[in-house]
Order: C-alpha cells, then sequence, then structure tokens
C-alpha cells in the first residue's frame, strides 16, 4: 500500500493504495503517547472500498480491517510508517536571541482553523497536533484532549521551582473567525510576513499570543529555565462560538488539569495606546483588563392568529415583537460604574492631566472625551446594554405569521446583575423572554499581587508605560475559568512598534500584528511568566 495525501507518499506494503478520509487527534490511551486515529478507504481493483481505521501509537499503527461497518478481524504482520502529518520541529526557526516569534506567528496562520459558529467549525485538531508534537520535541508532557477529535484543546504544566506558590494559567484559542479572500489584499491564510507585519486571519486574535506563548516554551527548553510558579498553559478550541467544545469542556471535565492556579491571562489587554496629555506630549497607556461584563442573550418570541394580510388581527406577532424591540433598543441603562471602569477613568485621566469627577453623568462624559481614543476601553462598559441584533417573522408579504422571533444582545457591568432579570422581563412586555446565554460579568482585583506584576514587566520593557485596568464590553474564555474560581486578567502584551505601526484588522479585513510589537511582547510575557 502507499500512503497517499498530505503532499506525501510513504511505502507501506503491499500493493493497493489507501487514501485518507479523517485524521483525528486524541488524548492519551491506555497510558500510551498521544494518539490520532486514522479512518481510510482501501481502493482495490473488482471489489468494493473497504474502511480501515487505524491507531496511530508513537511511530507503530495497528490496523482493524472494516467491511459494512464490521470489524472482521486485526490486520496482523502488518506496520505502517508514521506519516509526517505534524511534524512541526522543522518549521520552527531560531535566531540568536530565541524562537523567530513571528515566523512561529505566521506558521499558526496557515493552519486554517475557522470557526462558523453555530456548532459549524474546520476544527482545531490539525493545529494542536502541530503544538503538542513541537512541544512533545521539546521535552514537555503535552496532553491533548476535547469532547470529539475534531475539537482538540492542548495543555501543558510546567512545573516551578517553588511548588508552595500559586499556580497561574496562561490560556489562547486556536481557534479563528471566517474570513473572505476576496476582501483582504492578501491570503488570510498564508501567513506573510511583509511591510514590518504578519497578516494573516488569527494575527491579532489570537495567534500572536499563541505564538509568544509556544516560543516562550521552547526558549525555557532550550535554555534550561523554568518559572517561579507552576504554569500551566492551555490551547483551547471554539473560544470564537461558545466555548462548549474548549475552555467550558476543559472546566467540566478536566478541572484537575487547573489545580492550585490562582489567576489567569489570555488576550485583551497588554498593548500600548498613545494619548495626548493636556500639555502636549504623548502618553502610552497600557490598558490590561481586569473586568467583562456578563454576557445575557436574550430570544423573545410571540405567538398570535395566522391570516390574511388585508385582515389586520390584534394579536399579531410581528408587531408585538417589533414593540419589544424598540423598548430594548432604545432603552438607556442607568449608569454604573464598576471598580474596574472607575479605576480606568480616574488613573487614565490623571495619566493625561485631565482629572476625572466622577460623581455625575456630565462628569464622566467629559472624562470620555478627554481621553480621545482611549475612551472607547470605557465607553460603553459604564452601563449596561441592550441591543436587537436578529429578527425572524414571516414567509410572505401577505400573510401574517403566527409567530415572531427576535434576539437581543444584553450586556451587563460587573455589580449590576440584581434586578436586571427583572428588568428585561419589563421590557419585554407581554412577549415570551428566554436567555439563550446566561455568563454573569467576572471581575478582578486592580490592585493586588497579580496586577502589580502585570505593570511591573510591561514597566520593565517601557519606562514610560502607564498601566490601566478596564473593563471589556464582551467576553472571553476567562469567563470560562472563572468557575474554577481563577481570576483572569486581559494580558497578551505587544510592544510599541518604532515606526508606529498598529495592529489592526481582528474580526475584519486584512488582519495584521506588527513585528516589532510582537517580538518585544514576548520578551514582555516572557520576563512576567518566570518573576512573577
Amino acid at each position: 500500500m502507499d500512503w497517499a495525501g498530505s503532499g506525501t507518499r510513504r511505502p507501506v506494503a503491499p500493493s493497493d493504495s489507501i487514501t485518507p478520509k479523517t485524521g483525528s487527534q486524541f488524548g492519551q490511551i491506555a497510558g500510551e503517547a498521544v494518539a490520532t486515529q486514522v479512518v481510510m478507504s482501501v481502493l482495490r481493483s473488482g471489489s468494493s472500498p473497504l474502511r480501515l481505521s487505524f491507531i496511530i501509537r508513537d511511530q507503530k499503527i495497528k490496523g482493524y480491517l472494516r467491511i459494512s461497518g464490521r470489524t472482521d478481524a486485526i490486520m496482523r504482520n502488518v506496520t505502517f510508517t508514521k506519516p509526517e502529518v505534524v511534524d512541526g520541529t522543522s518549521d520552527v526557526v531560531e535566531t540568536p536571541d530565541g524562537v523567530d516569534v513571528a515566523q512561529l506567528c505566521a506558521r499558526l496562520i496557515r493552519f486554517d482553523t475557522t470557526n462558523h459558529g453555530g456548532g459549524r467549525s474546520v476544527g482545531e485538531h490539525r493545529i494542536a497536533a502541530w503544538i503538542a508534537e513541537v512541544l512533545r520535541d521539546a521535552g514537555y508532557a503535552a496532553e491533548v484532549i476535547g469532547p470529539r477529535p475534531e475539537r482538540a484543546n492542548v495543555v501543558v504544566r510546567v512545573p516551578g521551582s517553588d511548588p508552595a506558590l500559586p499556580a497561574l494559567l496562561v490560556h489562547g484559542h486556536l481557534d479563528v473567525v471566517p474570513a473572505e479572500p476576496a476582501d483582504w489584499t492578501v491570503d488570510p491564510f498564508a501567513g506573510e510576513i511583509r511591510d514590518g507585519y504578519v497578516w494573516g486571519r488569527g494575527a491579532t486574535d489570537m495567534k500572536d499570543m499563541v505564538a509568544m506563548m509556544v516560543a516562550c516554551l521552547l526558549d525555557w527548553a532550550r535554555q534550561g529555565r523554568r518559572p517561579r510558579r507552576d504554569v500551566v498553559f492551555a490551547f483551547v478550541a471554539d473560544e470564537e462560538d461558545t466555548g462548549a467544545e474548549g475552555a467550558l469542556w476543559l472546566v467540566d471535565h478536566r478541572p484537575d488539569l487547573f489545580a492550585g492556579v490562582e489567576a489567569g491571562i489570555s488576550e485583551s489587554g497588554g498593548a500600548p495606546v498613545e494619548v495626548r496629555h493636556a500639555d502636549g506630549h504623548t502618553v502610552r497607556l497600557y490598558p490590561v483588563a481586569t473586568a467583562e461584563r456578563g454576557t445575557m442573550h436574550v430570544r423573545l418570541r410571540a405567538e398570535g392568529t395566522a391570516g390574511h394580510g388585508s385582515r389586520p388581527t390584534d394579536d399579531n406577532p410581528v408587531a408585538a415583537v417589533a414593540e419589544a424591540v424598540q423598548r430594548f433598543g432604545r432603552h438607556e441603562w442607568p449608569m454604573h460604574l464598576s471598580t474596574t471602569v472607575r479605576a480606568f477613568l480616574l488613573q487614565a485621566s490623571d495619566a493625561v492631566g485631565h482629572p476625572a469627577d466622577l460623581e455625575t453623568e456630565a462628569g464622566v462624559t467629559a472624562a470620555l472625551s478627554a481621553l480621545g481614543g482611549a475612551a472607547e476601553f470605557a465607553r460603553h462598559t459604564i452601563r449596561a446594554t441592550s441591543t436587537p441584533t436578529m429578527l425572524q417573522a414571516g414567509y410572505k408579504v401577505n400573510v401574517i405569521p403566527s409567530a415572531a422571533a427576535a434576539e437581543i444582545d444584553v450586556r451587563c457591568p460587573p455589580g449590576y446583575e440584581t434586578g436586571m432579570a427583572e428588568r428585561l422581563t419589563e421590557l419585554a412586555g407581554g412577549v415570551a423572554l428566554e436567555f439563550t446565554s446566561f455568563q454573569p460579568p467576572v471581575e478582578a482585583p486592580v490592585d493586588g499581587h497579580w496586577f502589580d506584576a502585570i505593570r511591573g514587566a510591561i514597566q520593565r520593557s517601557d519606562a514610560a508605560a502607564v498601566v490601566v485596568p478596564f473593563c471589556m464590553g464582551g467576553g472571553t474564555d476567562a469567563k470560562a475559568f472563572a468557575r474554577l474560581g481563577i481570576d483572569g486578567y486581559g494580558f497578551s502584551p505587544l510592544g510599541p512598534d518604532p515606526e508606529g505601526r498598529q495592529p489592526s484588522g481582528a474580526h475584519g479585513v486584512d488582519e495584521r500584528v506588527p513585528v516589532a510589537a510582537l517580538e518585544e511582547g514576548r520578551r514582555i510575557l516572557d520576563d512576567f511568566l518566570t518573576s512573577v
């Protein structure tokens, strides 16, 4: 037989040919190394295709011949050679300063890990297998696990020099949102490096951070270094949808992997933002996320009497839902400043020479105005929001449907949960309301050891840095890990680019991250992880 596919053909005995149909990475099996299950069609002249399933352990494959879905016999005296489908060692470029993190980021972008949502995804199994093999080659015991083979997560725990210290979690997601190639000036999955940027889907969300995580691990292994405390690295699936096959699955099924973890860091924070001081000089703010608004997705549904459009009814469900949607969309929620938002406004305002008065709504508005572009880190988190996003009703213009529905994206600031559900029901009026997602807000301390350590690492890189906490308007996997009592910080560091380049295009077109910013970010991350 020949191995056909994946760009190589490897002779294995005897003379039929086999074509891979699926390749799936599984976790540890019977105490052995991570295995790969492969299902193939065996094509033979003069007979129907046979199904062949086997498991790769190390370099050997034990085969099972399947005909019409039955396992008939174990194939004896047959040994296959493991195909080079996840060999990643040769792709890792080293420099005198360590692993080339830009090249590593570009390599990760070349794995298409598009998550379309609603459970539809290309899958993370290939990139997970690649990362796991690279880390195993460096001597780490990387574990590949997940709810099903296509949705794989990689977890590795690095023992620290002082096991008495609380452990730290570093997590990054492997999936990306879709990209329409026709809209881009580059192939979104080519992983190009040009004009001082790494280009491609995931360059800023968040294969840049994943590359920094892998680079730190490889540098530690090759330089014989390790952190002070245990550090758990988690490379997770499904963040761009629900997290049900990634962080939430890990929390529900393998909480043991995070034993002793007190805090975690991940995306959305730690990159410089330039703002103008009152006296004209430039200030570099480094916002670090210490909170996330809660996610409360609401579905509205009304039912009524179906009929002809020329004969109006009193219980028209389209009208009922439309009125409810208008109430949600136009509702002005009262201002509520969480601890994090208040700290951001006070500290950022002081940094730009415009001390803030936060006792009135007018004072908050003035503070936001003085912050220029940096105001976006607080503009939408000073209150709850309820944004209509989807409508479903009708199938013909002259027919009154029997039902109509709408979906509302509701976000709740930390500390504002009490009474929120009751107010949402009031806004719905007589329309039925159900929560399709209910994730409470989370908030970590803004003045404790972990935030101080983050500030220290950034300021050792940039002595002029002003590090401030902020609240995310949306959410990350930090909410999932919060269920284990893990405080989450949005800290995916980047340095300033000497020529003023900025990260750009997250969830949009021509996504890219400056090479210089990424390289400095890797140094900041390494410093933080080894010194905290």
